[in-house]
Order: structure tokens, then C-alpha cells, then sequence
């Protein structure tokens, strides 16, 4: 998973988009305004469809992969919007395009770290299934290797990636480089504009769990304070105090972790841990075999989860950049107008 190269831009250089577009000069047309409106009913819908019926399934793998969904659909919704809008491109002004990319930039950096942390936790996988492949021994050498691969473990979770440290400082910046220079007033753009709003604040919601879930730190939650006039914001902000609130009391707890599934596997390590020296005589001595089995099946669904969290983040990535690769061969080809393609990305029309 690579992105390209491209030296970053201001973020959100139109301005706030933070604040109600307004209602002053040029006037949202019926249109326009259902246009919009389908957009933020479906965006209120699938933060609905993230709120969780109990607190267990906070952050819970199988919760984070359906909001890698949500995000990825909505992502794809704007390059729908912008085929309904008909907008051209020679229409665009380059801060617009300045802000398309730039999102995308930045959101490729943490797709690539998130996937680097999924892949470290499942590498920690492999030392819990050399442990449990020693612990179907019968030999009293096996149980102590066994013991040294949980040890290993253990070291493994217990560090830190780099990668996962460096996105608080990309989701400040998308929250923080907010007064910014407004752009020329037209329709179209207000209705992309605050269509783009819901889109970063869905996204920045997201990827702060992510980033505080993955680094163990409740710094990198961001509460983000969305105005009424969104039709979406009691959703949202419904969603944002449950998840971010449970997050900080497990945080506060003093929990080896906040990933549901990770915590279930470091429960059955705990307890089996301490029996696996006491056993001197595997024939003579029964290991609690229950603890063992306890163990397989939290790594097993461990594995699973992270799998499938892993596809989903993947699946983001490339949503995102198919969005930024037709904009930019849009810009190179001399295209007009962000036609739907195949698989929900944007097509491009050349002029003729």
C-alpha cells in the first residue's frame, strides 16, 4: 500500500467549512437543494447504522469494520454528488481542487499506518500460535517454549508503532487549519463544500477512534462540535459522545487495551501464564485445558477480525485514491465533467 508523492496543501483552504454556509448571495436552487439533502439524509443514516446497541460492541473489530465501511460509501457518495452537480471542471476553482487532493493525501498517510498496525498485531498472531502449538505437547521443554512465545508476545503487544504516533498530528491538522481564505461564491461549489464538511467530519470521527484505539492514548480522540442546521448532527453527535465517552472510561481503567478481541486474547494469557511453570510432568500433571482451548478460540476470532479490518482499511485506501487519480486525469486529459464509472468510482469525459 503506497500513495503518490506530492507535496502537501493548506487543508481546506476555502475556508471554514465548519461553519453554516451562507445563506447570502448566491441561492440554492430545488435542485441543488435535494441534491444536497439526498446526500446528508444518507450520511445521517449510516452514522445511525454506527451506533452501537451496547457498549461491548465499541470498538469491538467487527464495530471498526463496518465504520471503515460507512466511510468508504460516503467517500464514494461524493463522487457522486459531484456527477449530480454537473460540475466541470474548468469550473473548479483550484482551491477546490487544492482541497480534494490534500484530503486525499492525508488520508492515504493513514490508511497506510493503520494497516501497518494491523499488520504488526497480526505478526503478534504467529507467537500466539507457536504457543498454543507447544502447549498440545507432552514434552516439559515444549511448555516452557510455549512460555517464552507468550513472553514474546507480550514484548510484541506492548510496543509502540511510529506510524500510529504521527496521525494525531495529521487529524489536528485537519481540525486545526481551519481559517483559511474563502473562495468565489457559486451554487454548486456551497453544495460540494458542505457536502465535503459531512464527509470530514465522518472521516476525522473515525480515524481518531482508530488512532486512539490502536496507540492507546485518548489523545488523539477529537469531539468535534457540529452545528443543529446539519440535518445528520444529532446523529453524529448522538454517536461521538457514546463512543468517545466509553473509549476514555476503558482508557481510565487502566485496560491493557480497548480492542475488544486483543483484550480477550490477553485475558486467556494472563490466566494461563502463570500454570505453565508449575507443570513439571505433562502426563502427570493436567494443564487446565480449558484456559488452552479459551485461548485458541480468542486468537482464531482475533485472527478473523483483524482480516477483515485489514480488507476493509484496503478497500478505503482505494476508494480514495480512484477518487484523487480521476481528478488528477481529469486535470491532465482536458476533461469537463465527473462522470460515474464502473464501481462507484468517478469516470472522466474528454472534451471532444
Amino acid at each position: 500500500m503506497s500513495r503518490p508523492q506530492e507535496p502537501h496543501r493548506p487543508f481546506f483552504p476555502f475556508g471554514n467549512p465548519f461553519r453554516m454556509i451562507s445563506p447570502k448571495g448566491s441561492v440554492l436552487s430545488p435542485q441543488l437543494l435535494a441534491v444536497l439533502h439526498a446526500f446528508e439524509v444518507t450520511l445521517g443514516e449510516r452514522l445511525k447504522k454506527l451506533m452501537p446497541k451496547s457498549n461491548d460492541e465499541i470498538l469491538s473489530l467487527s464495530w471498526m469494520t463496518l465504520a471503515m465501511q460507512m466511510l468508504s460509501e460516503t467517500h464514494n457518495d461524493i463522487k457522486t454528488l459531484i456527477a449530480d452537480l454537473d460540475l466541470p471542471v474548468h469550473d473548479w476553482d483550484e482551491k477546490w481542487i487544492d482541497v480534494y487532493l490534500d484530503i486525499s493525501v492525508k488520508l492515504l498517510d493513514i490508511c497506510i499506518a493503520f494497516s501497518s498496525e494491523l499488520s504488526r498485531l497480526n505478526q503478534g498472531n504467529l507467537l500466539l500460535q507457536c504457543a498454543l502449538h507447544k502447549l498440545n505437547s507432552s514434552s516439559s521443554k515444549q511448555f516452557a517454549r510455549a512460555q517464552s512465545s507468550l513472553d514474546g508476545w507480550k514484548k510484541h503487544i506492548d510496543s509502540r508503532n511510529p506510524r500510529i504516533e504521527k496521525c494525531d498530528g495529521i487529524l489536528d491538522n485537519l481540525v486545526g487549519s481551519l481559517d483559511l481564505p474563502k473562495v468565489k461564491k457559486s451554487p454548486k461549489g456551497k453544495v460540494l463544500m458542505q457536502a465535503m464538511y459531512g464527509v470530514k467530519v465522518q472521516t476525522v470521527f473515525v480515524c481518531s477512534v482508530f488512532a486512539a484505539a490502536f496507540s492507546g492514548s485518548t489523545k488523539k480522540l477529537i469531539d468535534l462540535d457540529v452545528a443543529e442546521i446539519y440535518t445528520w448532527a444529532p446523529e453524529f453527535k448522538s454517536l461521538q459522545n457514546l463512543v468517545n465517552e466509553e473509549v476514555r472510561v476503558r482508557f481510565s481503567s487502566g485496560r491493557f487495551t480497548v480492542l475488544k478481541e486483543l483484550e480477550a486474547v490477553d485475558s486467556a494469557v494472563k490466566e494461563l501464564y502463570p500454570i505453565i511453570p508449575d507443570v513439571v510432568d505433562p502426563i502427570e500433571t493436567e494443564l487446565d485445558l480449558k484456559t488452552v482451548e479459551q485461548l485458541g478460540r480468542a486468537t482464531e476470532k482475533l485472527s478473523e477480525g483483524l482480516d477483515l479490518l485489514a480488507k476493509g482499511v484496503d478497500g478505503f485506501f482505494q476508494v480514495v485514491l480512484s477518487g484523487r487519480d480521476a481528478l488528477l486525469s481529469n486535470l491532465r486529459s482536458g476533461g469537463t465533467v465527473y462522470d460515474r464509472g464502473s464501481g462507484g468510482n468517478i469516470g472522466v469525459q474528454a472534451v471532444n
